[in-house]
């Protein structure tokens, strides 16, 4: 009698850390683009902070920390901030939501967008008073709301790699 042979799809961190890495610092690049429609620029959210939100509640891990901080420092560079400002605040997200893991894992997906915009709207608060504190002189608050919006608008991405990349492995919950 023959085995039926099983295809087995194996999730590594290159799915679900390093491709998502890329892909947003590929969207950044592309979103700075001196483009205008109907007179309106494009978008910059964070993309990166829906990173930080979803993988601690994947897998606790050493390579997200890690890779988040890279994508911080390389946002600090790409947007001329001070250095280790957006690393700050997304391991600043990071830490939190891995701290909250255990009441997190499961919930409804109305109770994680209102943590993904309590932590992004956190984040921003943090990097907007570090900035002041910084320049002596305060950001315009409408680019920060122009930036927070379509951030927070990010959180069907992040809900997306949870569902998709979350295991179920009794190990990490």
């Amino acid at each position: 009698m023959r085995r039926r042979q099983v295809a087995v799809r194996v999730v590594g961190p290159l799915q679900w850390v390093i491709y998502p890495a890329l892909l947003a610092i590929a969207i950044t690049i592309v979103l700075a683009t001196p483009v205008e429609l109907f007179g309106l620029k494009l978008p910059e959210p964070v993309l990166p902070m829906a990173l930080a939100f979803a993988w601690p509640l994947i897998r606790p891990s050493m390579l997200a920390p890690a890779v988040l901080f890279g994508l911080g420092l390389f946002l600090d560079i790409f947007w001329a901030g001070p250095l280790g400002l957006w690393a700050l605040a997304l391991m600043g997200i990071y830490g939190v939501v891995l701290i909250s893991r255990s009441f997190l894992v499961g919930q409804e997906t109305h109770v994680l967008f209102v943590w993904y915009g309590l932590g992004t709207v956190a984040a921003f608060i943090l990097t907007y008073l570090i900035a002041t504190l910084l320049s002596g002189n305060a950001p315009s608050v409408l680019s920060l709301l122009g930036q927070v919006l379509p951030t927070l608008l990010l959180f069907p991405i992040a809900g997306r790699m949870i569902e998709r990349f979350d295991d179920g492995d009794v190990r990490f919950r």
